[in-house]
């Protein structure tokens, strides 16, 4: 099936398959926080007006500093960009022509800006249904590779891969010389985030990709950033247009850095309805991964195939993240981001529903 490669816009989902958007409908492919952006933002909202006639800093100096003091580290390891994707694409074009591994399932669009760039393509499929990463499966690749893009907490997964592994696979990299892109979109999710940004100065080829989109459920704005040695940001740096963030964004940002207790928040709602739902799941007899952020896998172990389920999903007004486009699942699998309690509610009444009927 030829159908959207990202979540969110459902038009485009039905529109694919020959129907007609409903009236109600309940977007569950989008991995947002459900909570919203910080009320701090639209109180700020109105002075953002009195800033669109003004360029934005094309340092980016005022949200580098807060990152920099955020993280102890300086703002010469720091790189603004608008929202991941562009970090991505950014990274993929330093890598033009190169030999790269791709830890799978994972983002569509490390490949897909890795292509476009002439990259030689190799996958390390990961075995469902948990996934599991070790270090002594990916050393043959990594002999012959020269980047290695690795996403944690993994998306569509939702698994947080252990400390241990992560510093294994970077420590084999500095030794083959293998540039390593974490890609870090959820870590604000992790309640038992630790940090690897201190092991730019230990792993000289290391380089680390963050959303601000995703927690602050700003994606509409387009805001991350990348954290690496200086020498390895001043080379990306000149790779990206000018202009590539805009000032609102960058005002959005500079206010999102400091809302520590929001994402306190967000966590501790985060996990209290994920653990419902995989409860409930598991009760009704869906298969679901061991997620620890704001999103999970699920499939229906009685079904060969998803797409019947998938459809009466569909036809419910319940829209999941079809995984047609990641390698290894195939469309085997369905991606549902954490909602609010109501809506969760209403996924759970039709997931019973399905079970009844199968």
């Amino acid at each position: 099936m030829n159908l959207p490669s990202h979540g969110s816009n459902p038009q485009h989902l039905y529109k694919a398959l020959g129907r007609s958007l409903p009236n109600q409908f309940i977007d569950f492919s989008a991995n947002i926080n459900p909570i919203g952006p910080p009320s701090s933002l639209k109180e700020k909202w109105n002075d953002f007006y009195n800033e669109i006639m003004v360029y934005p800093d094309p340092l980016a100096v005022k949200i580098k500093d807060r990152i920099a003091e955020k993280e102890k580290i300086s703002v010469d390891s720091i790189l603004i960009g608008n929202g991941g994707a562009e970090l991505i694409t950014l990274v993929a074009r330093y890598l033009s022509g190169k030999k790269i591994v791709v830890i799978e399932p994972t983002f569509s669009e490390y490949e897909a800006a890795c292509r476009a760039n002439q990259c030689e393509i190799q996958y390390h499929q990961l075995k469902e249904p948990d996934f599991p990463l070790n270090i002594e499966d990916l050393r043959t690749s990594l002999s012959k590779a020269d980047a290695l893009f690795l996403c944690n907490p993994n998306n569509p997964t939702g698994i947080q891969y252990p400390k241990s592994t992560i510093i294994s696979i970077l420590e084999e990299c500095e030794n083959q010389n293998c540039y390593v892109i974490l890609d870090e979109a959820f870590y604000d999710f992790l309640v038992d985030y630790d940090s690897f940004i201190p092991y730019i100065n230990r792993f000289s080829k290391l380089i680390i990709i963050r959303s601000l989109t995703k927690m602050f459920a700003i994606p509409g704005l387009r805001l991350g950033y990348m954290v690496a040695a200086s020498t390895i940001i001043t080379e990306l740096s000149a790779l990206q247009p000018h202009w590539s963030i805009n000032t609102i964004a960058l005002l959005a940002g500079e206010i999102c850095i400091q809302e520590n207790e929001f994402i306190k928040e967000s966590q501790i709602y985060i996990r209290e309805e994920r653990e419902r739902l995989l409860s409930f799941c598991k009760q009704y007899d869906f298969v679901v991964t061991s997620s620890k952020v704001n999103f999970y896998l699920l499939r229906d172990p009685f079904l060969e195939e998803q797409v019947e389920f998938f459809n009466f999903l569909l036809q419910k007004g319940i829209i999941p993240r079809h995984t047609f486009n990641f390698p290894g699942l195939d469309g085997n699998w369905l991606r549902f981001a954490i909602k609010s309690k109501e809506e969760n509610r209403m996924l759970m009444e039709v997931l019973k529903e399905w079970r009844h009927l199968y």
